[in-house]
């Protein structure tokens, strides 16, 4: 029997839109806060939004593009590809056909999935199933996501939290002992309506009536979600650990879902993590929905922080709700 193959990232990239916004050119559309408010409840300073020319095809294109370039692989080499988003161009065709075709990948088998910012994990997850069945195959995962395009400006405690982005990565079939060493992944339906945008599905489609309503706007319980993610992601990562037989104090670098600094801090704390790397792009980007992991990850393995055989924990949580978890041994090659 064919032993199966583990996964390891062979590349990454990333993307981020020009237009940088500030935390005091942010006052000119959120009212009722001030810049220091800002930094103080979330550790964001600046985030990135997408030009009015800008879909979310384009920028999961770009950062593709960056991934294939730094793993020196073709994108006609692509086996399958997988976009997350829950921004997607259009309703239809997948955001990820377009992206299969702007960079070239004829051959790839091309998917969207949308677990809101848990998307780049689950994406992973799915990549490793594909090359155990596959070994010869090369997956390419791009998250990717623009809020500020569904975002209510008057809904301060949301609003100033969310930039645009996307990253990427190649993944294939690596030599023991690195690549994926296990994953994890969960849903809570029961608390799907933390997180939503009312409108614009097959429930209540969109009308006049439901944009005067601003039932297409993104909407977050925030404090709700800190709840869930405090008390329902340490247990996911625990579990994870427990089954790879390593504990918290053997991961060298966490990248996790930049959804709030302040609350990273937090969870840091409560999964055991503190003598753990963990790595922050939140600073300059904000939270870029599923991307945000991805990005983070790009931004590590760019500076030369990531390195041969380090264990690299990621970790995913959104809309769902769900939290996706990932331990890696990492490829340096």
């Amino acid at each position: 029997m064919q032993p199966v193959a583990r996964i390891g990232i062979l590349g990454t990239g990333s993307y981020l839109p020009e237009q940088e916004v500030t935390n005091e050119a942010l006052m000119e559309r959120v009212a009722d806060t001030t810049p220091e408010w800002i930094t103080g409840r979330t550790l964001i300073e600046a985030r990135r939004f997408a030009a009015p020319d800008e879909a979310t095809s384009d920028l999961a294109t770009k950062a593709a593009l960056a991934a294939l370039s730094r793993a020196g692989i073709a994108a006609d080499r692509i086996d399958y590809l997988i976009v997350s988003t829950s921004t997607g161009d259009s309703p239809q065709p997948p955001t990820a056909s377009l992206v299969q075709h702007a960079i070239g990948a004829h051959r790839a088998a091309a998917f969207d999935i949308n677990v809101v910012c848990a998307g780049f994990v689950f994406g992973l997850a799915l990549a490793d199933s594909l090359v155990a069945t596959r070994p010869e195959a090369v997956v390419l995962v791009v998250a990717a996501d623009i809020y500020s395009r569904i975002l209510d400006f008057a809904d301060r405690r949301t609003a100033i939290l969310f930039g645009d982005g996307a990253g990427a990565a190649v993944v294939g079939a690596v030599p023991a002992p690195y690549g994926m060493v296990d994953v994890e992944l969960i849903t809570r339906g029961d608390a799907h309506e933390l997180i939503h945008v009312k409108a614009g599905g097959s429930r209540l489609p969109a009308s006049a009536a439901t944009v005067a309503d601003g039932d297409h706007f993104f909407r977050m319980n925030g404090r709700g979600v800190r709840d869930f993610v405090l008390a329902g992601v340490p247990p996911v990562l625990a579990d994870l650990l427990k089954r790879a037989g390593v504990t918290p104090g053997d991961v060298d670098h966490f990248v996790p879902h930049q959804a709030n600094g302040m609350m990273i801090g937090e969870l840091v704390e409560a999964a055991g993590l503190s003598e753990a790397r963990t790595h922050l792009v939140l600073d300059r980007y904000g939270n870029t929905g599923s991307a945000s992991a991805a990005i983070a990850l790009d931004a590590a393995a760019r500076a030369g922080d990531l390195h041969d055989g380090e264990l690299v924990l990621l970790a995913g949580f959104g809309g769902g709700m769900s939290v996706g978890a990932a331990l890696l041994r990492w490829y340096g090659n």
